[in-house]
């Protein structure tokens, strides 16, 4: 993007649901775009720049129930090929292969030639010992003698005050002294007041929110980017697409989209939404399929901020899409297990299928095909997977809604 494309993106702020002055005290500087390779943006005022889409690695493909290692390894050589060179893993995704995987796939290019984000996993330490145990068995399975940023994962009140206990942020930031560390910041899930906390207690390098059009006003979204705007954290973004929900929507949606523009994806929307923000640094996609890669690399080469238009189609599509009465999860299985067997993610997808679809003898078939155990029905209402939503979804009672739809 040019810095004549870059400085219109600045306007666009304006049509974001209206976006307040305080977002637009600082901006990701612009880069010349390099032929063929996606968008990039500088790191504050240095000379390091992150490319625009950040390839995640919490939704890698599958082959026979576990990581196709080969279908990553071609997927990367397209990204790479694409200039899309940040990796982002964590210690839980995938049962903790995905960041062995990120060691087979990545250690067959130079060491310099991509950056790689990992996650201290906060709420699975019990003590400084675990941390320092965490943090060296990551760099042994990633194959680095680095991580390029580095991120506490996953804060929210909770587990910043465990954070604190066991001075999570002064073991990393020693380890960022010694090299170890390039960049380091966290990954948050809770209220604006809760990150303001968090956001003003150290010198951050960075900080990865929950952002997307839906979540902008019922996520409080919008309030957290300001909060990190205005302490001058350039932002990276996750579920962009609220766990692959705002690339299918339903038909009424998709088709405000297709009116106002039939060649482009629905997907694309969703990506450009986030990228207008002058303060996002990359935005993180868990490209499961080939031809995701594929169309996310085309959205954000020669990226174009979304003009004012646009930034009403969204508003329409956003309206049709809110009418559907779905339950707003987002996939990330940190709610499981379930103590008692239910396939909390699957009885949330199958529903909101019916709700978008209307569908109910394929909901029915779905709802049986879980088997008993895994079913809606058999929920004993515990509440602990509702204690470690990241969305603050009342589970208990939206798995109710579920067995209440089968007839």
């Amino acid at each position: 993007m040019d810095r004549r494309n870059f400085l219109k993106s600045l306007l666009t702020l304006a049509s974001l649901a209206p976006v307040s002055k305080v977002t637009t005290a600082i901006a990701a500087p612009a880069v010349p775009d390099a032929p063929g390779k996606v968008s990039r943006r500088r790191y504050k005022n240095t000379a390091l720049t992150v490319p625009m889409l950040g390839y995640g690695m919490m939704r890698l493909p599958r082959l026979n129930g576990e990581i196709d290692i080969e279908t990553v390894k071609k997927q990367v050589a397209i990204a790479m090929k694409h200039g899309v060179n940040y990796f982002d893993t964590a210690y839980f995704y995938h049962g903790g292969e995905s960041e062995n995987c990120a060691g087979k796939v990545l250690s067959q290019y130079p060491r310099s030639s991509y950056m790689l984000a990992d996650k201290m996993p906060v709420s699975r330490a019990r003590s400084a010992a675990d941390v320092e145990r965490i943090f060296n068995e990551q760099l042994k399975k990633c194959k680095v003698d680095y991580f390029d940023f580095y991120l506490l994962h996953a804060l929210n009140a909770g587990t910043w005050k465990k954070a604190q206990r066991l001075k999570v942020y002064e073991f990393l930031k020693k380890k960022k002294d010694e090299g170890k560390i390039r960049h380091l910041g966290f990954s948050f899930h809770d209220t604006p007041d809760v990150l303001k906390k968090i956001a003003e207690a150290y010198p951050w390098d960075f900080a990865q929110i929950q952002l997307n059009y839906l979540d902008w006003t019922i996520y409080r979204s919008r309030e957290q980017y300001e909060i990190l705007t205005r302490l001058g954290i350039p932002v990276i973004v996750m579920e962009p697409l609220r766990g692959g929900a705002l690339a299918t929507l339903n038909q009424s949606a998709r088709e405000v989209f297709t009116r106002s523009n039939p060649d482009v994806s629905v997907a694309s929307w969703a990506f450009r939404y986030v990228g207008s923000l002058p303060n996002v640094l990359c935005v993180l996609s868990g490209m499961t399929m080939t031809e995701h890669l594929m169309d996310n690399i085309k959205t954000f080469t020669n990226f174009k901020p979304l003009s004012p238009a646009e930034q009403n189609v969204i508003t329409s599509a956003l309206n049709a899409y809110q009418k559907t009465g779905i339950i707003l999860c987002t996939a990330c299985q940190y709610c499981m297990p379930c103590p008692v067997g239910v396939n909390i993610p699957a009885n949330f997808n199958i529903y909101n299928t019916l709700k978008i679809n209307g569908n109910q003898q394929r909901f029915n078939r779905s709802y049986a095909n879980l088997g008993k155990k895994q079913q809606a029905a058999s929920c004993v209402s515990c509440g602990l997977c509702k204690k470690k939503c990241p969305q603050q979804i009342d589970i208990p009672a939206m798995l109710k809604k579920v067995a209440a739809a089968k007839n």
